[in-house]
């Protein structure tokens, strides 16, 4: 296929301004600068004179982009595909208005155009850094049969490196047995206070409030039925079994988990990984041990703070909406929850702590040298870390079902 140019005379402008034929002519109208194209009848066929000011400032217009919008569609028909381009009276061309018609030309020059030197430049320029858009692929079964093969390869690699993980705090553990002067100590304190006491305020907030909704909600139900009473009974089931320790883990997930994966994974990106590595200075040893230590020590702490303090708001919630007084509250919680509840609370919440603590290691361990592979980390570590809590205490609930109810 061969396109016929026509490139008329015109005096030499700067590339870096939109094209402007008229600069020495009289100023234009408002309707004679809109952009709009018009068709003539040709002894060859249908002309077609691009008029106007094809820049952004005028294509973002609502009025002038919907109205070439209009005509540009009318040019699409069959039959008028071979007609003529005439572009010479063209009064502002800028990147906008060559993308446009470029686009509207199916990426490729009319087979007849007339236009400028500047304009064929402009043109060749979009041309050349047009991307042409990909077509969409339909998903056949066997690619996704890979996706879900390459899914499952990844679960079982996150597996290993955890086991792996696991497996090395173990003998670090041994280690520290055998030589606990040696111990980094001063980690696990400073690790200790930044996981534990500081989380106490929003652990304190969380659970209080957390008491007052489940207090007030369930005195709405019980009152139906004359078992207020019974409110003693739910909340302590309810909140030391089960939500206090839930809760509390999940909080220190997204505080304390997002916090070691982050500091991890800086470690990486600034290369102090690899400097500890060249020095001999072992990562599960002094990285990974320290911060597992301090969070299955903080977690049980933390879980018993977030329970009383769920405990204290669903007390007065009580006893301003049921009139169930404070001293029967404590009197009568005892006799409603047994100690077994409480020990078993506090196994789970070591377990968690100890589960969020290797996870949150694991992603950091992962983490590779640059910002975004830091943020996928610390984002991975806290979905994970809350989705296997909540599977954990659920394979608790159903272990010990028996005890203390």
């Amino acid at each position: 296929m061969v396109t016929r140019v026509t490139i008329a005379k015109t005096n030499k402008s700067s590339p870096t301004t939109p094209v402007n034929a008229s600069s020495s002519l009289t100023p234009l109208t408002m309707e004679e600068s809109t952009p709009h194209i018009t068709r003539e009848q040709a002894p060859q066929g249908t002309r077609v004179r691009v008029l106007g000011h094809w820049t952004a400032a005028r294509l973002a217009e609502p009025a002038a982009w919907d109205g070439i919008q209009g005509e540009l569609q009318a040019l699409a028909q069959p039959a008028l595909a071979g007609c003529e381009w005439d572009l010479n009276a063209l009064q502002g061309l800028d990147h906008t208005g060559a993308q446009l018609l470029w686009n509207a030309w199916g990426r490729q020059l009319p087979k007849d155009i007339h236009l400028q030197p500047v304009q064929r430049a402009m043109l060749e320029r979009v041309a050349r850094f047009s991307v042409a858009r990909p077509v969409p692929q339909r998903r056949s079964a066997w690619k996704m049969f890979l996706s879900l093969g390459a899914a499952v390869w990844q679960v079982l690699d996150h597996l290993q490196g955890v086991v792996r993980l696991v497996g090395q705090l173990l003998l670090d553990l041994i280690r520290l047995a055998r030589a606990p002067r040696d111990g980094p100590w001063r980690d696990v304190s400073g690790h200790l206070y930044h996981i534990g006491a500081t989380a106490l305020p929003i652990t304190a907030l969380v659970g209080f409030l957390i008491g007052v909704v489940l207090a007030y909600l369930m005195s709405l139900q019980l009152r139906q039925f004359g078992a207020d009473a019974f409110i003693v009974d739910i909340l302590g089931i309810s909140l030391i079994r089960e939500l206090g320790p839930v809760l509390a883990a999940i909080l220190l997930a997204g505080r304390s988990g997002s916090a070691i994966t982050a500091q991890i994974g800086v470690m990486r990106v600034t290369e102090e990984l690899d400097a500890m590595r060249v020095m001999g200075i072992p990562k599960g040893y002094r990285l990974v041990m320290p911060r597992a230590m301090a969070m299955a020590l903080a977690m049980p702490l933390i879980s018993v703070w977030t329970t009383l303090s769920a405990l204290l708001g669903g007390m007065l919630a009580a006893d301003l909406v049921m009139g169930v007084t404070p001293a029967y509250f404590v009197e009568a919680l005892p006799k409603a929850v047994e100690v077994s509840n409480l020990t078993l609370a506090t196994g789970k919440s070591f377990v968690f702590g100890l589960l969020i603590a290797i996870i949150g290691c694991h992603y950091g361990l992962r983490v590779k040298p640059n910002t975004e592979s830091l943020g996928q980390g610390t984002t991975a570590s806290v979905v994970t870390s809350i989705t296997v809590v909540i599977l954990v205490d659920a394979l608790f609930a159903v272990m010990f079902k028996d005890i203390g109810i």
